[in-house]
């Protein structure tokens, strides 16, 4: 089953073309890696798919709904509010700074989407957030504040956040890179265990043999297209495209 089916995607900043005719699809319990140099466009193509930016031409399905087609003209026509709302629902984000509400405990920044977005009771959000606290070896910070805990943290508590909401695909965003070495193992293990329960997961990654272990298939990209692609393992140690080993011989 395809969790995310995007086709031609194409996303422009006044005269800037960021992407350029993008298509991929990602299936159920599949991990995605995306990979490429800063600016490729990797970041602006999860937005896009998380409603954080509008397509400027190109379509985006999500469990099977349809977030944004093209109309004759090629531009871009998206479903009504309740759908994208629906398919919103559907995916999760983590960022790479966290994102997390500095004057919330970590308790709450757990519960408070699943009480105000989802409708569900308070203490039925709290002990979802508690049983995904203990899961990241968090148990002890409910209490705590963000300010008080380390950047690998605060990075599993925006996954715990994300994963409260129970989305069907979860988008990672550059997840170590404002971390240091240390602390990247700690979320690299977090990531690698949601794989083994089979979570669908995209993840735009710097880190190459993280990359190439966690990932079903790797995307490369560059200068807003898609420059090769394949299974991650053939991806990494045996590329095809000159832009790619280029790339690649750097790490």
């Amino acid at each position: 089953m395809e969790v995310v089916s995007v086709k031609n995607a194409k996303k422009s900043f006044g005269d800037l073309d960021v992407l350029k005719d993008i298509s991929f699809s990602v299936h159920k319990g599949e991990v995605l890696g995306i990979i490429g140099p800063s600016g490729s466009g990797k970041s602006t193509m999860l937005r896009c798919i998380t409603q954080l930016e509008k397509l400027s031409g190109g379509s985006i399905e999500i469990c099977g709904d349809t977030l944004v087609t093209e109309d004759a003209d090629g531009n871009p026509v998206y479903s009504d509010k309740e759908t994208c709302r629906r398919i919103l629902l559907k995916t999760g984000m983590v960022f790479q700074n966290f994102n997390l509400f500095p004057h919330f405990s970590v308790l709450r920044n757990i519960t408070e989407a699943q009480v105000s977005v989802l409708g569900i009771p308070k203490a039925e959000a709290e002990e979802t957030a508690r049983a995904l606290l203990a899961k990241m070896g968090l148990a002890d910070k409910a209490d705590a504040y963000p300010c008080q805990l380390s950047g690998g943290q605060q990075q599993r508590v925006s996954i715990a956040r994300a994963l409260a909401l129970k989305p069907e695909v979860l988008f990672f965003d550059e997840p170590t890179s404002a971390l240091d070495p240390e602390l990247t193992s700690e979320i690299l293990k977090v990531i690698k265990e949601l794989a083994a329960e089979k979570m669908t997961m995209v993840v735009v990654t710097h880190e190459m043999a993280f990359a190439r272990d966690l990932s079903d298939y790797i995307i490369f990209m560059d200068g807003g297209v898609i420059v090769e692609q394949g299974e991650a393992k053939e991806l990494i140690n045996n590329p095809k495209e000159e832009r790619t080993k280029a790339f690649l011989s750097k790490y």
